[in-house]
């Protein structure tokens, strides 16, 4: 018996629990300062310049004839299972998926997760620096256009378009997290999983991801574009940390053999 609790304790703590004590608290620090740097934009000049910051994305886009966005949502909302799909998958994006991918690589591929976590926590960084110069309205807000809030049609929760708390930020639309936490989950997993299916899924999700927030009126293209570069920055920024400590930060793909984690 004491034989099989140490090795579901190795299992559920490949660190001991002082490790995942720090991780998780990682986490939830980073995650607070994320939202509460979010609900800075909570003053009318910051609506002012989201409204402002979006039309001009749209502006941009239409010179590169790459605003499809009304075209993409009005194609979706004609079938309910889809537009009902997408809002789901908006919703869980964020949350389940991502958290349960994060939980795997911790329990299963735990030499590799420093590497992911890191890029997380560079590309949170980035976020907020975009949330806080560039706060940009969702395209939600132009029923003009004949965009729609399939989100809280979804759910039946109506999202106030002018209503900004301490924790919630409705003009947070660049750069798109949702695609930048799809790339930084997606690449490692496709990288570290064996099955073939897994892998074609884990490199198609961001794709996924990306038609989500266009089709929920969530993002623009650009948003979701500006998630990559994010994602992107964060990766960098983990490989350059990766050579400083390659015995605790470096990502290890499923064909090299697991080592010994010194994590931090």
């Amino acid at each position: 018996m004491p034989s099989r609790l140490s090795t579901l304790q190795a299992r559920l703590l490949p660190n001991g629990p002082l490790d995942l004590a720090r991780q998780v608290l990682l986490f939830m620090v980073a995650y607070q300062l994320y939202r509460l740097t979010r609900g800075l934009a909570n003053n009318p000049e910051a609506a002012t310049a989201a409204f402002a910051n979006a039309r001009s994305l749209i502006d941009v886009e239409q010179a590169l004839n790459i605003f499809i966005e009304p075209s993409v949502q009005a194609f979706a909302s004609s079938q309910q299972w889809l537009i009902d799909g997408a809002s789901w998958m908006y919703i869980n994006a964020q949350t389940s998926i991502t958290l349960g991918a994060l939980v795997w690589l911790y329990l299963f591929r735990n030499e590799s997760f420093y590497f992911v976590r890191n890029m997380f926590l560079v590309a949170f960084g980035v976020a907020l620096i975009g949330y806080t110069v560039f706060p940009t309205a969702p395209p939600r807000f132009f029923p003009e256009w004949g965009f729609f809030d399939a989100v809280s049609d979804f759910t039946g929760v109506r999202q106030d378009s002018v209503t900004i708390n301490q924790l919630f930020n409705p003009y947070a639309a660049v750069p798109s997290m949702h695609v930048g936490f799809a790339l930084m989950i997606s690449i490692p997993l496709a990288r570290l999983v064996r099955w073939r299916a897994l892998k074609v899924f884990w490199y198609a999700y961001p794709l996924l991801v990306v038609f989500v927030i266009v089709v929920t009126a969530n993002h623009f293209i650009a948003d979701a574009l500006l998630g990559a570069v994010a994602a992107g920055i964060g990766a960098l920024a983990a490989r350059a940390m990766a050579k400083a400590r390659p015995h605790a930060w470096k990502f290890l793909p499923a064909t090299q053999p697991a080592r010994a984690t010194a994590a931090p």
